[in-house]
């Protein structure tokens, strides 16, 4: 299940690569199945972090094996939309965003 219209991109082989700007990013398991749908003033910073920190023992967010990204300078509204629209689909919020509280 696809969320955005970026292309699905390899975690590891380009996660280091994405640029210094705002944004909304999707996580996806090996199923495909979006894991995690966050947003960041920095997509460069923050996909550092996790790639240098192994998403600092997240076990959950740990099971990423691809990704899809998109830049926009209103990322907070983006992320709300897309976890509202998944959680219409899908009944329930993605597996990683459950304990996260998303702000409104």
């Amino acid at each position: 299940m696809e969320l955005l219209e970026d292309k699905m991109r390899v975690w590891l082989e380009s996660a280091k690569f994405v640029k210094a700007i705002p944004g909304v990013y999707v996580l996806y398991n090996r199923k495909k199945d979006p894991i995690f749908i966050g947003e960041t003033n920095n997509l460069e910073t923050t996909f550092s972090k996790y790639v240098d920190t192994e998403f600092e023992g997240n076990e959950c967010m740990q099971k990423t094996q691809s990704y899809q990204r998109v830049f926009t300078s209103n990322q907070k509204q983006e992320q709300l939309e897309l976890i509202e629209r998944f959680k219409s689909e899908t009944g329930k919020l993605p597996v990683c965003n459950e304990d996260i509280k998303i702000e409104t």
